[in-house]
């Protein structure tokens, strides 16, 4: 008999995460029937995205979404959707996460400029000095329209979207044409109660012929391999670096999952089971 721990549905989130709207219990795994194998999970990963996911009652006593395996969502949907050039600006929201920090080391590997917008002054200097950002903007302390013209005077070829709100209508009033935005998420708006108000984008995307696209990973799923390797390549060369914020214990998946919500995370967060 081989027994295991999940963390239950109790309630549809409203707002942000409460820690009452889960129940962990111990369960009974099924017999393992043929053609299938048992393996120990060793480290989980907690995502912007499982808090998008969970948003009707219908999944109320189901198990939390979550994965033990890492998607290579930057390497896809930075190069397929932005098709990024040598000499070209690129900006990258929710740069100091798993996969903003990944956009931008694969940005500058392509010979770009690229500006890193994060939520604190530690995150940058890692950005910048760590990784080779060539700028970065605090954005909760900074003007993000100005910083973003003197970061980049001739205007923005590229943007990579983690985060939606008022800090991406910012950046799309400043694209060049034909300039190419890929939205991989929104955690800006994703525990609002109600209706998100921002600045109106379409007069930019239209007037400047820009191309608006977002994605889920799994749309390249029978490609994983050639990121794999690629990604790996990348780090044995030493031109993708990594970090990870690692919070210890089955049990502590709810304080590992809001904190990255808070964005107490740097590089990728994950839980050491």
């Amino acid at each position: 008999m081989v027994k295991g721990k999940r963390f239950v549905l109790q309630k549809v989130f409203e707002g942000f995460p409460k820690e009452s709207d889960f129940k962990v219990e111990e369960y009974e795994l099924p017999p393992v029937k043929n053609g299938e194998f048992l393996a120990e999970a060793m480290y989980l990963s907690v995502d912007p995205y499982m808090r998008a996911y969970v948003s009707n009652s219908s999944m109320i006593g189901t198990t939390m979404i979550g994965s033990q395996v890492a998607k290579n969502t930057s390497y896809f949907g930075f190069l397929e959707l932005c098709q990024p050039k040598q000499g070209e600006t690129v900006v990258v929201s929710g740069a100091a996460g798993a996969v903003g920090s990944h956009v931008g080391q694969i940005a500058k590997i392509k010979g770009c400029t690229v500006i890193g917008i994060a939520g604190s002054d530690e995150k940058g200097k890692w950005l910048t000095e760590e990784l080779g950002f060539d700028h970065f903007i605090n954005y909760k302390t900074a003007n993000i329209p100005e910083e973003l013209k003197k970061a980049a005077p001739k205007g923005i070829d590229c943007y990579f979207d983690n985060v939606g709100g008022e800090i991406s209508s910012a950046v799309l009033h400043q694209m060049n044409l034909y300039g190419r935005i890929s939205v991989c998420g929104s955690i800006a708006n994703y525990n609002d109660t109600t209706r998100a108000v921002a600045p109106v984008v379409q007069p930019s995307i239209v007037f400047k012929q820009l191309k608006m696209e977002g994605f889920i990973a799994t749309r390249w799923e029978n490609r994983w391999m050639e990121g794999i390797k690629q990604n790996l390549e990348w780090v044995k060369q030493g031109k993708v670096k990594y970090h990870e914020t690692v919070t210890e214990g089955f049990d502590n998946m709810f304080k590992a999952f809001t904190g990255m919500l808070k964005g107490e995370n740097t590089g990728k967060a994950i839980v050491k089971v």
